[in-house]
């Protein structure tokens, strides 16, 4: 079940709702862990056991490592199962397959394909749980003793799917005792139909143009360049619209989760660009993979030597193929050069050193996006007129001029400007009157036409639903 989705938004949720607000508060986590659970169930239910499975190891885990903790090397032992048990289920589902693929190919043997699907979710909810029991173990949380709480954790619907990671430290009190109120409430549906736009009105969009593109036969270099541009573009708003949706629907029900993106494309640097992108799993990595590591307080070349793993595992979890593992790679290759010498002289370059990060951060997104390292290969080559196609073509003019507003929005709407806009506004004694009648109003248009768009168009994928 997706969020941008007629079933979820008048359907699924309404109910969800009813039930929670009238539900007394000793069985407000009850109400959301059994709605969570349908909520997973809706269209893989065959995978519901393994996912009370991970929960369940994850809950004794927590409470044997807390019990055995001043037995360090039981509690070590312990922390080692935890984490290669949820390892394994997720090596299981996702990995099983790259690994037998490429053990054929090296060997010339024909070992079977398992042909698993992927769990909705599930590389999400791994991630919580790890930090949940290594949390326990390093003694920065309490181990859960209540397992509804500790399951409605893991299986928390608004962040289930896409994130945020929300570790269990951030949220350990508010699933004890949180708030409520009109005020919240309020934000989190101003903040979750914004997320329900930028998704519905943008990234699908978006995402319609790319799909042309690679079903073209027409395709030209500047093809290819609007494509790039509006793949970067359909990922950050398709993502970064969940993230809205999934941190507007925690208000709602109560919760603060934390902030997931934060205008990556005005970076000045690789670096920057990482710092804003993905927030939740970039300090997932740095806690539990990057800083275990040594971080950067060691020699020079185990510094660089970390930030490959980090890297190379980031590709790796993105989805099990060689082009999320080059694409992890080739950002370590980034960061580390941005390290050692380049990110001083950025710091003085303002408008080059943006330009700089569009760039590369689009050549990245044509490798993430490839079916294949060869075609990641051919599709940058002809963005730089190495394929031996025209400059342009009359599919690319007819697109460009079909697209070209939806893509100049995008454009506009990744920066903060609109915010700026809408800030400035806002303050000023006229601008503010108009803005408590007219927010409402815009508010409301846009839940109409995202609901129009649901009902009429078909092309309404979640890009994250394969990592």
């Amino acid at each position: 079940m997706l969020f941008s989705s007629i079933p979820f938004l008048f359907w699924f949720l309404p109910c969800v709702l009813i039930f929670y607000f009238i539900a007394p508060r000793a069985l407000k986590n009850t109400v959301l862990l059994l709605s969570s659970l349908f909520f997973y169930g809706w269209g893989e239910p065959e995978y519901l056991a393994w996912m009370v499975a991970a929960i369940v190891m994850g809950y004794v885990f927590g409470l044997l490592i807390e019990r055995f903790r001043k037995k360090n090397k039981i509690a070590k032992l312990l922390l080692v199962l935890s984490v290669s048990s949820s390892l394994a289920i997720l090596g299981y589902f996702k990995y099983c397959d790259f690994f037998i693929a490429n053990f054929n190919a090296m060997t010339g043997l024909s070992i079977p394909m398992l042909r698993l699907s992927l769990p909705i979710g599930i590389s999400f909810y791994t991630f919580q749980i790890l930090s949940y029991t290594i949390d326990v173990y390093r003694e920065e949380v309490a181990a859960q003793k209540n397992p509804v709480n500790l399951a409605a954790y893991v299986a928390l619907f608004p962040q289930l799917v896409a994130g945020p990671i929300v570790r269990y430290s951030h949220i350990a009190n508010q699933l004890k005792e949180r708030s409520h109120s009109y005020e919240k409430t309020a934000l989190g549906i101003r903040r979750f139909i914004i997320g329900l736009g930028k998704k519905v009105m943008i990234a699908n969009l978006l995402g319609e143009l790319c799909s042309i593109f690679r079903e073209s036969n027409d395709k030209s270099v500047l093809f290819f360049w609007i494509y790039a541009v509006a793949y970067s573009l359909h990922i950050y708003f398709d993502f970064s619209g969940y993230s809205d949706m999934a941190i507007g629907l925690g208000k709602i029900f109560g919760f603060s989760f934390l902030e997931n993106f934060n205008y990556p494309y005005i970076s000045a640097s690789i670096t920057e660009f990482w710092q804003r992108w993905h927030i939740s799993l970039g300090s997932w990595f740095r806690d539990y993979v990057y800083i275990p590591l040594g971080g950067n307080r060691v020699s020079v070349s185990r510094h660089i030597f970390n930030i490959f793993v980090v890297w190379m595992l980031t590709g790796f979890w993105h989805g099990a193929a060689w082009n999320f593992i080059v694409w992890g790679l080739y950002f370590a290759f980034l960061l580390t050069i941005e390290k050692l010498w380049l990110l001083k002289k950025l710091k003085r370059n303002g408008m080059l050193s943006h330009v700089y990060v569009i760039i590369l951060v689009i050549i990245g997104f044509v490798i993430f996006d490839a079916t294949s390292m060869g075609q990641a290969f051919s599709y940058v080559q002809a963005m730089f007129g190495a394929g031996g196609y025209p400059l342009i073509s009359e599919e690319f003019l007819y697109y460009f001029r079909s697209y070209g507003v939806v893509l100049l929005f995008a454009m506009i709407g990744a920066t903060p400007l609109p915010k700026k806009l809408w800030n400035c506004v806002s303050v000023t004694p006229a601008g503010g009157k108009v803005v408590i009648f007219a927010e409402p109003l815009a508010i409301s248009a846009m839940l109409v036409a995202c609901t129009a768009y649901l009902v009429d168009g078909s092309y309404n994928p979640f890009l994250y639903f394969r990592f």
